[in-house]
């Protein structure tokens, strides 16, 4: 799936956050949000993944203007294609890792796909476990593991090396680029320069537009 940007901007409280952004993401490559801190990287991620309208310009799938659509219409683009790694991991702590992949209480028709998912990202054989057991590096691999096992089509993923030691931030960079080969399309919004170098395009973050004084 194909997820572009045309001259997207957001300003929130009539503040802007990012202006004139336009990227274009493609399935099998990993494309990187890169940007100091502040620029917006983040704000274009969550707009590009639905989560945030834009003020101006338009969000395409597909050639297919999918910004400023309904709750319901959204709702189906995070069902049937969208997956997020972000920085919270977005994982249940008080749930066992089996439902933190599925989202649900997995019976034996769905064991086999739940085991590949987590065997994918080395966590097999932990299904049972409570999520809360998991190191920060292991919950971030929980949360590719849900987007294996639900074949997204699109991947949206914030700062996932932020936190990590070397060794799980190679992991880690590993397993979304593996993703991407899959056939995916990957956008990581990034300030680390391996997450970075391993990305197939760079979007470099526009300066925020600047509002005037009132005098």
């Amino acid at each position: 799936m194909i997820i572009e940007a045309h001259d997207v901007g957001v300003a929130i409280d009539g503040r802007p956050i990012i202006h004139g952004e336009s990227v274009r993401c493609a399935p099998g490559e990993m494309t990187a949000l890169i940007g100091p801190s502040g620029s917006g990287k983040t704000t274009l991620l969550h707009t590009l993944g639905l989560l945030l309208p834009p003020t101006t310009g338009q969000v395409t799938a597909d050639g297919i203007v999918v910004s400023g659509g309904s709750p319901r219409a959204r709702r189906a683009f995070w069902r049937d294609h969208a997956a997020f790694v972000l920085q919270d991991y977005g994982i249940i702590d008080d749930e066992p890792v089996s439902f933190n992949v599925a989202m649900r209480r997995t019976g034996h028709g769905t064991h086999q796909k739940l085991h590949a998912a987590l065997e994918h990202v080395g966590l097999a054989g932990r299904d049972a476990e409570p999520a809360s057991h998991l190191s920060g590096g292991e919950k971030q691999r929980l949360a590719l593991a849900r987007a294996v096992y639900r074949d997204a089509h699109v991947l949206f993923v914030d700062e996932p090396t932020a936190s990590l030691d070397a060794a799980n931030r190679d992991l880690v960079v590993g397993l979304f680029a593996d993703f991407a080969r899959r056939g995916a399309t990957v956008i990581v919004s990034t300030h680390d320069d391996g997450m970075i170098a391993a990305c197939d395009h760079q979007h470099r973050m526009n300066a925020p537009a600047v509002t005037p004084a009132a005098h």
